[in-house]
């Protein structure tokens, strides 16, 4: 339960971009994307890697992004869970353990990149961002929180000439979660049911219960 719930926090952090030229740099790519991208959505691929480079989780489902303040994160592989930020909560439900999680998304996404890439604030306000070296065809750019009580060192986006592929976040135990978005899709017609969690019947809820 331990390690699931990290992960879960972890995911907080993995927000997807969108697909534009590639005449725009990295950088300029992450500023569209506050700016400009209302809702997305995407199938995603989750790799958690230790200090030692060996793979101790991997996960796939489904994430959607419907800005300011809602996504979603559908867990179909190896377990079923679903985190869902509906603007005013985060609930985190593990389907096996029927347990769900309440808090409150303010408080859960201060300073977090999930906080910043839902809301509409501009990257530079809280990061330092560097543009890196191109590999294997896809561009990178670094973000560096400024503040210093963040649980993760960094987070680095990757583009091809479709947009966004990877996505790697290094926490403060060095531990790397890497994700692969396939099946982009920017601006789709999302309904906003989507964004709404409703506890199945005979289900435990705990924490900021509304």
């Amino acid at each position: 339960m331990i390690k699931r719930c990290a992960t879960q926090w972890l995911m907080l952090g993995w927000l997807v971009l969108p697909s534009l030229a590639f005449a725009e740099s990295a950088v300029d790519r992450l500023n569209t994307f506050v700016q400009e991208v209302s809702q997305l959505e995407a199938d995603f691929q989750q790799t958690v890697i230790d200090t030692d480079g060996q793979v101790v989780e991997e996960a796939t489902g489904q994430f959607l992004l419907s800005r300011p303040g809602k996504f979603r994160w559908d867990y179909e592989t190896p377990f079923p869970q679903q985190i869902v930020a509906d603007g005013e909560r985060i609930w985190f439900y593990d389907v096996d353990l029927e347990q769900i999680t309440v808090k409150l998304q303010d408080e859960a996404l201060a300073e977090t990149p999930a906080g910043l890439l839902s809301g509409n604030t501009l990257p530079e306000s809280e990061y330092d961002i560097q543009e890196l070296e191109s590999e294997d065809d896809l561009q990178w750019v670094r973000l560096v929180p400024k503040a210093d009580d963040n649980n993760y060192q960094t987070v680095a986006l990757a583009f091809d000439e479709k947009g966004i592929r990877e996505m790697l976040m290094v926490d403060s135990f060095d531990q790397r979660t890497r994700l692969v978005f396939k099946n982009l899709q920017i601006n789709p017609d999302l309904p906003a049911s989507r964004f709404e969690f409703k506890a199945p019947s005979g289900v435990d809820v705990v924490g900021d219960v509304p």
